[in-house]
C-alpha cells in the first residue's frame, strides 16, 4: 500500500516546481496509487487542504521557524505544512501522529528542524498571530491573497466580499449529465440509487444529477456514453444557449467539450456545432467523447477565437463564447487558481472583448450570442458586456430564466455562496439587425 502522506507530499512539491493542477494531479495520483478508500480521502484532504490554506501554514512557520521561510527548501517546507495543517484542521488526527508522521518524511537533514517547529508551535498552545487590519486577517485566515481580496471588494463592496472569501464549500460530489440520447434522468437516478449511493436532480438541470460517487464506480456509466461529468454550472451555461434540433452553432473556444456535447444533446444529434479551440491537441477530447456518447453533428476545428473567419459571417443560430478568464469562481474546487499573479487576471478583460466583438460577427439577424466565464470578477463579465453593447448597436440583451432564477437585463453571476454552485457568468444577447 502506498503512504497517502507521502503522496501528499510529492504532490505538494510537485505543484511549487513545476505547472499543475490540483484537480488534474489529484486524478493522476489516485489512478495509479495502491490506496485503501480511507487513505484515497486522506490524501485528497491533505493534498488540497495545504494548498487552499497555504498562505496561512506559511505564516505560522515564519512565526515558529528561526530560519526564514525563503530559505526553507522545498521538500522541507512543504513537510512543515502538511504537519501543521494536520495540527490545526483535522480532528481525528492526533497530534503526536502528526508530529511524527511529518518527521518521518521530513528529508533526514531537517527532521530535527520539522520536529522542533512543530513541537514549538504546540507548546504554544497552536497560537496564530493575526495582522491587527480585519482585512488583511481575513486574507490571511482564508488563504485569500490580498489581490483577490481587494478585486472582491471593488466588484461586490465589503459585505458580499466578506461572504465570498470566507465561504466553505463542503460538497464535492460529481455533477453527472445524463446523455438523453441513450437513457432518461429517471433510469440513471435509479441505477445510482440502486448502487446504495444518494443521488439529487439538479434545481437548475433536470438532466444533471448530483452525486457523492467517485468517478471510478460509474465508468460503466461514463464508457457506454449513457452520462459524462459536467459541472452544474457548465450544463447551465449550455441550458442558456437554448439550443433546439436543425440549428448551426458554434462554440468557440469549446475543449474539453462538455457544453458542446450538451448543446448537441439538446439538439437531439439533429444540426450541425463547429467546435473550435486555440489548442489543437485538445480537439481529441471532444471528438471521442463525441463518438462515445453517439454524437455525430460536431465538427472541430483548430482556430484562434480572436481571429476572423469570412466563411461565418452572419452564418450561425446561436453562437457560445465561454472564455478564458481568471477561474475565481472556482477556486473552492481548484484552490491553486487563487495563487495565480494579479496583474495577468487583469490583463484578461481586453482578451476577452476581442473574441466577443469578433464572434459576434458569426450570429445571423435574430440570431443567441451567449458570453460566459468561470469567475465573478466583474471586469471580466458585466463591464464587457457593457462595452460590448455600447459599441455593438446591432445587439441587444434578452433576458432568461435557469432553474426559479431569472436574469436581470439578460445577465446573471451565480455566486457559491447563494446559489450552491460554481461562481460563474451567463449573458445572453440577441442580433437585431
Amino acid at each position: 500500500m502506498d503512504n497517502p502522506r507521502k503522496l501528499a507530499l510529492l504532490s505538494l512539491i510537485k505543484s511549487d516546481t513545476q505547472e499543475c493542477y490540483t484537480n488534474i494531479e489529484i486524478n493522476t495520483v489516485l489512478t495509479r496509487a495502491v490506496l485503501e478508500k480511507s487513505d484515497r480521502a486522506l490524501y485528497t484532504l491533505l493534498y488540497l487542504g495545504v494548498v487552499e490554506k497555504k498562505l496561512l501554514l506559511d505564516s505560522v512557520i515564519s512565526q515558529y521557524s528561526k530560519s526564514p521561510i525563503g530559505e526553507i527548501d522545498v521538500e522541507t517546507l512543504n513537510t512543515l505544512r502538511l504537519g501543521l495543517y494536520q495540527l490545526i484542521f483535522t480532528d481525528r488526527i492526533p497530534d503526536y501522529s502528526a508530529v511524527d508522521e511529518s518527521v518521518s518524511l521530513a528529508p533526514k537533514r531537517s527532521k530535527g528542524f520539522v520536529n522542533a517547529v512543530l513541537r514549538g508551535f504546540l507548546r504554544n498552545g497552536k497560537k496564530i498571530e493575526y495582522p491587527a487590519n480585519s482585512w488583511e486577517r481575513l486574507s490571511l485566515e482564508y488563504s485569500m491573497p490580498m489581490g483577490i481580496v481587494d478585486l472582491l471588494r471593488e466588484s461586490y463592496g465589503d459585505t458580499v466580499a466578506r461572504e465570498l472569501i470566507s465561504y466553505q464549500a463542503t460538497d464535492f460530489g460529481l455533477s453527472i449529465r445524463v446523455n438523453t440520447l441513450k437513457a432518461t434522468p429517471q433510469e440513471i437516478y435509479e441505477e445510482l440509487k440502486s448502487m446504495g449511493y444518494a443521488p439529487s436532480y439538479s434545481k437548475y438541470a433536470d438532466d444533471i444529477i448530483k452525486c457523492s460517487v467517485p468517478a471510478s464506480e460509474i465508468k460503466d456509466l461514463i464508457d457506454t456514453g449513457r452520462a459524462f461529468i459536467q459541472d452544474e454550472s457548465s450544463r447551465i451555461c449550455a441550458k442558456a444557449v437554448g439550443a433546439v434540433a436543425n440549428e448551426k452553432i458554434a462554440d468557440v473556444c469549446a475543449c474539453p467539450g462538455g457544453k458542446t456535447f450538451s448543446m448537441a444533446i439538446d439538439m437531439e444529434n439533429k444540426g450541425k456545432i463547429k467546435a473550435s479551440d486555440l489548442h489543437k491537441n485538445k480537439l481529441s477530447l471532444i471528438e471521442k467523447g463525441a463518438k462515445k456518447l453517439g454524437i455525430d453533428i460536431i465538427d472541430t476545428r483548430e482556430q484562434n477565437a480572436k481571429s476572423y473567419l469570412g466563411e461565418y459571417e452572419r452564418y450561425f443560430d446561436r453562437v457560445l463564447c465561454d472564455v478564458p478568464c481568471s477561474g475565481l469562481g472556482v477556486i473552492f474546487k481548484k484552490p491553486d487558481i487563487k495563487y495565480k499573479d494579479i496583474d495577468s487576471i487583469k490583463s484578461l478583460p481586453q482578451i476577452q472583448y476581442e473574441i466577443l466583438k469578433n464572434c459576434a460577427n458569426y450570429v445571423k439577424t435574430g440570431g443567441t450570442l451567449v458570453y460566459s466565464t468561470c469567475t465573478i470578477c466583474k471586469a471580466e463579465n458585466e463591464d464587457n458586456i457593457a462595452r460590448f453593447l455600447s459599441e455593438s448597436k446591432d445587439f441587444e440583451c434578452v433576458d432568461f430564466t435557469i432553474g426559479d432564477e431569472s436574469s436581470k437585463g439578460g445577465m446573471y453571476t451565480f455566486l457559491p455562496h447563494i446559489n450552491g454552485t460554481d461562481g460563474f457568468f451567463v449573458a445572453k444577447l440577441r442580433r437585431v439587425k
